[in-house]
């Protein structure tokens, strides 16, 4: 190669360019002179064409050889994004082009072993039908802490009881087909927990893990009832197998008439039982279990051990909740040894069961991804604020917006403004915070914004607030504002720094999947702010909001929030119960 080649075929196309004008010019000053001799022109006429055809060749060759020049370099190294680990499943790394360098170490490339989130997720799904899956470890927080080898091999098991016994294989359709003529399906090693869907998102998320834990430790299979929209949010958790029951299924129409008097609501037979021994009660294939937080006494047996000891009974449990009840499992003596085996960190349930089963759907991870890569990627810390508004009228309220103010002023989450100057002094290397807000209410944001926005920092951080929705008022029954909730509850549980409202669901979702700790608003009253305005959560457990006080043993009511160090009452509820570490 010729060696004053130049690699880059624009410059060289310039220079062919150049030489090409010259020639012409050349040409035409010949042809400006006096004209030659027949014999003299032929002869200089020849030499021009000869000299053309030369060039020519010369030009072609010249934009080959740059032609494929920059072929090579470009496919002698492809470029990093594109690296594939080696395996079939795919994470797309992080452009450091568009983080700043002093924030690269929190958006790294992920290693290969981390999608399978240290063993908690299977390998064996698929990637394109989820991918958040095992995407989400590019955006989320690595998990809090190690899930236990007991806890993957358990899980591991469960997905094989689910592939043997799930929807449609033999032992599903020979328990239905004893379902159907009303026989007992004792001889049959598959027995099923189903969870009907009921109320809000975030309520859901939270019973149907509670739900989960259950089958794990009574060996049932879990099936999910999967309402209006529960497939449009959150992917297939088990491998080859759904867990969604079946539009088919014999007597689905029937849960939206279970309650309380339902003649096999477990609580109904108990109390027509007029029984002080359970040994003697024959219960029947089916049982529904009334777990609602108007639930009374007597469904509230499902919390005692001789009571599990007899719903192992029946092959098929209907349960409908709306409390994470998974605090009251951990009172439990059946379940002590074998929860402390899965959980030896105690206030790691949620957390770790969350981030295994709730996977959404590629459609709200394109919101989810987008949103985040346009306004949060960039910043050096995100704060998250979860505000949840439960008096009446049209907000935005003042004394809501004062006691967000207060907490993350006081606990120094979001700097203080000066409103004295209208400018600081320079300062290097600014640190830049993105606040994302989520409410129904758009009116929080903007006053926030605004404060921000027309006054300067005392420290020179840049402060900015985004809000991906305002919907005004609770829609559950509409699937695209469920989408949106997901969406937000995930982004939320990105950030660095998460501030929650007492009392709500959404905001123990993100925590927990989060991994984190939040500072909780608490409750106003009369329309005050409280003080103190917040308080720092003790653990990143959800609470269980209607717990049983009631000693089964002694048959007595007892406050069950202190009987042993892991279960505590709730910082936002004090009636509620929740688990924390026992050495917090």
């Amino acid at each position: 190669m010729n060696p004053t080649f130049n690699p880059y075929p624009d410059e060289n196309y310039a220079k062919i360019r150049r030489l090409m004008r010259q020639t012409a010019d050349h040409h035409n000053t010949l042809s400006d002179k006096d004209p030659p001799t027949d014999f003299n022109s032929n002869q200089e006429t020849k030499c021009g064409f000869s000299s053309i055809r030369v060039l020519g060749t010369v030009v072609v060759l010249l934009m080959f050889i740059s032609v494929i020049f920059s072929l090579s370099v470009v496919l002698r190294d492809p470029p990093s994004d594109a690296a594939n680990d080696g395996s079939d499943m795919w994470i797309p790394q992080w452009n450091s082009d568009l983080v700043d360098s002093k924030d690269r170490d929190l958006h790294t490339a992920i290693q290969p072993e981390d999608k399978l989130l240290s063993g908690l997720l299977s390998a064996k799904h698929g990637v394109g039908s989820c991918l958040s899956r095992y995407n989400s470890v590019s955006y989320q927080h690595k998990l809090a802490f190690e899930p236990s080898s007991y806890l993957i091999a358990q899980l591991r098991r469960y997905e094989d009881l689910h592939k043997r016994c799930g929807v449609y294989t033999e032992s599903y359709n020979k328990t239905l087909e004893w379902l159907r003529s009303n026989g007992s399906s004792s001889s049959s090693d598959c027995r099923y927990l189903i969870w009907i869907s009921f109320s809000g998102l975030g309520n859901r998320i939270l019973t149907l893990a509670s739900a989960f834990l259950y089958s794990l430790l009574t060996n049932r299979v879990l099936l999910v009832d999967p309402g209006t929209d529960m497939t449009d949010l959150f992917c297939e958790p088990f491998p080859e197998v759904s867990w969604f029951l079946p539009q088919d299924f014999p007597f689905k129409e029937k849960f939206s008439n279970f309650n309380q008097n339902s003649s096999d609501c477990y609580g109904k037979i108990m109390k027509n039982s007029m029984r002080t021994d359970s040994s003697g009660v024959i219960l029947p294939s089916v049982v529904y279990l009334h777990l609602v937080h108007d639930y009374d006494d007597d469904d509230k047996l499902f919390f005692c051990d001789q009571d599990q000891a007899l719903l192992q009974q029946s092959p098929w449990l209907v349960m409908k909740t709306d409390n994470y009840f998974v605090p009251s499992l951990f009172l439990m003596s059946s379940f002590e040894k074998e929860l402390n085996d899965l959980f030896p960190n105690k206030d790691t349930v949620f957390h770790f069961l969350g981030r295994y089963l709730f996977h959404p759907t590629n459609s709200v991870w394109g919101l989810i991804t987008r949103y985040y890569q346009a306004y949060l990627a960039r910043a050096s810390e995100r704060i998250g604020i979860q505000i949840r508004v439960f008096d009446t009228g049209t907000g935005p309220f003042q004394h809501i917006l004062d006691q967000v103010l207060t907490c993350t002023l006081k606990e120094n989450l979001l700097p203080r403004t000066d409103r004295q100057t209208n400018m600081t002094g320079p300062v290097s290397n600014p640190k830049s915070k993105a606040v994302l807000i989520t409410s129904l209410s758009a009116g929080y944001m903007e006053k926030l914004r605004d404060i921000y926005w027309e006054n300067p920092t005392v420290t020179g951080e840049r402060i900015s607030f985004y809000q991906p929705s305002h919907e005004e008022h609770q829609q559950t029954e509409k699937s695209i504002h469920n989408q949106k909730a997901l969406a937000e509850m995930y982004l939320l549980s990105t950030t660095d720094v998460l501030v929650t409202s007492s009392w709500s669901t959404f905001g123990y979702v993100a925590q927990g999947l989060g991994g984190l700790k939040p500072w909780i608003l608490y409750k106003p009253e009369n329309r005050t702010a409280p003080d103190p305005p917040c308080g720092q959560a003790m653990s990143m457990e959800p609470c269980f909001h209607a717990p049983p006080f009631y000693d089964c043993k002694a048959k007595k009511g007892v406050d069950t929030g202190k009987l042993v160090p892991h279960v505590k009452h709730c910082e936002d509820m004090p009636w509620g119960i929740k688990l924390v570490d026992r050495y917090d």
